[in-house]
């Protein structure tokens, strides 16, 4: 894509109100852009990125046999009076919708009253058992205070996968199967020596949840992580829910020292048991016809939040700094000449052509007619992982001059030899 042609602009200054690192790098450059408190649009350079993590998050669901489902965003009161969290003072971040006559609807921030529903018109036998659906889908939560920029938010783009089985011990396996998906896709992201796998509450099923925690300076969440873990190469850790009942750490984390550290929430699993299932009448006859309900597991991953993270994770003082799994383009080219005809412009052309051929997904900067510095600035600003700069100087050291954006490393290449 040539940037002349993106009907976005990046800028110097960050907007007042942008609170978060996440709010203020990714509004500077162009990626996305605040409707009001908590909902935000994603702009065309944001959108790949975007769209690059969402791919991640589904091939590895895909891998683990789940079934992609596009379940409604809006759910009849009654599903929600159902299992109880139609009030507001159970459920509060539950948007109330006022719909035509005295009817109500919900603005779905999870789908627990959706997906049982629909999963008990077609399962019934411990032959359709045990299985898993997702779906990737924007939420909403009515949040009090809607702050941190793309990492709490109104409006949300996430996964949440159900998974459904007819019994305890194959609910585990499931569990741990999701665990490893997990543990995937955080390794796709660059994310792994930050993650921390981390104990939370389990409600009345399970004695634990878990929780998988992005270590950020400015984090909303505190943790509490295993020195013992650490040392043994496992990054596990505690919310401060569980850390306050002492009584649990030792057994849980295998040690009595922890650390504190600030983090973000990426994604969160549990074990739900029957919860669910019973208010719907969700069961399954075994194979000498008993009728039981059907355990369900849940496991969400936050699509949108996750940008948010990583843009916040690797960042400098100069701007994003994207990992190439999720990056907008994966080459930068800004060539430095006065107008189409310099040579600098028209080998700058030819590379940008040459590695969009190969499958390269490559920015070329045409804006001639901008500084140099602020051009130079935009490419640090917008996070690329390689820029390229073409000018007639490098062009007489033989060639062109290629910066890796994360360690700064600058070297001249002979075009042909960019990324060969």
């Amino acid at each position: 894509m040539l940037l002349s042609h993106l009907f976005t602009r990046t800028s110097k200054d960050a907007a007042a109100d942008a609170k978060s690192i996440n709010a203020e790098l990714l509004t500077r450059g162009g990626f996305i852009n605040k409707t009001m408190a908590g909902v935000y649009s994603f702009l065309p350079l944001g959108l790949t990125v975007l769209r690059k993590i969402e791919q991640i998050v589904r091939e590895e669901m895909d891998a683990i046999g789940g079934q992609e489902v596009l379940m409604s965003a809006l759910a009849p009161r009654e599903y929600w009076e159902k299992t109880g969290r139609w009030d507001k003072k159970v459920f509060e971040p539950l948007f109330h919708v006022p719909a035509a006559g005295e009817q109500e609807y919900a603005l779905n921030p999870t789908h627990e009253e959706i997906v049982v529903p629909l999963v008990a018109q077609f399962v019934h036998s411990y032959r359709d058992l045990p299985f898993g659906c997702y779906q990737i889908q924007t939420k909403f939560r009515n949040e009090l205070r809607a702050k941190s920029g793309i990492l709490r938010g109104r409006e949300f783009l996430m996964k949440d996968l159900y998974s459904f089985h007819p019994d305890a011990a194959c609910l585990d396996r499931y569990y741990e199967k999701v665990q490893g998906a997990y543990d995937k896709i955080f390794q796709r992201l660059e994310l792994t020596d930050r993650t921390y796998l981390t104990y939370a509450s389990g409600g009345s099923f399970s004695p634990y949840s878990h929780e998988y925690q992005v270590l950020l300076p400015q984090g909303e969440d505190a943790i509490f992580v295993s020195i013992e873990a650490e040392k043994q190469g496992k990054r596990i850790a505690v919310n401060r829910e569980i850390f306050d009942a002492q009584k649990t750490v030792c057994p849980v984390t295998g040690g009595k020292e922890f650390r504190e550290e600030r983090a973000s929430e990426a994604a969160n699993i549990f074990k739900l048991g029957t919860k669910f299932s019973e208010p719907f009448k969700l069961t399954f006859n075994d194979e000498k016809g008993a009728v039981h309900p059907i355990l369900m597991g849940c496991y969400g991953i936050g699509i949108s939040r996750l940008m948010g993270i990583i843009a916040e994770a690797f960042a400098d003082k100069a701007g994003l700094v994207w990992p190439a799994s999720v990056a907008p383009a994966q080459v930068l080219i800004v060539p430095l000449a006065k107008d189409e005809q310099e040579e600098p412009f028209t080998v700058a052309q030819d590379l940008y052509r040459s590695l969009s051929k190969k499958g390269v997904s490559c920015l070329l900067d045409d804006r001639l007619g901008d500084s140099v510095g602020s051009r130079l600035n935009d490419a640090d600003l917008l996070g690329v992982p390689t820029r390229v700069v073409v000018s007639l100087k490098s062009l007489k050291a033989g060639g062109v001059e290629v910066k890796d954006r994360r360690t700064g490393k600058v070297e001249v290449l002979p075009a042909g030899k960019v990324l060969a």
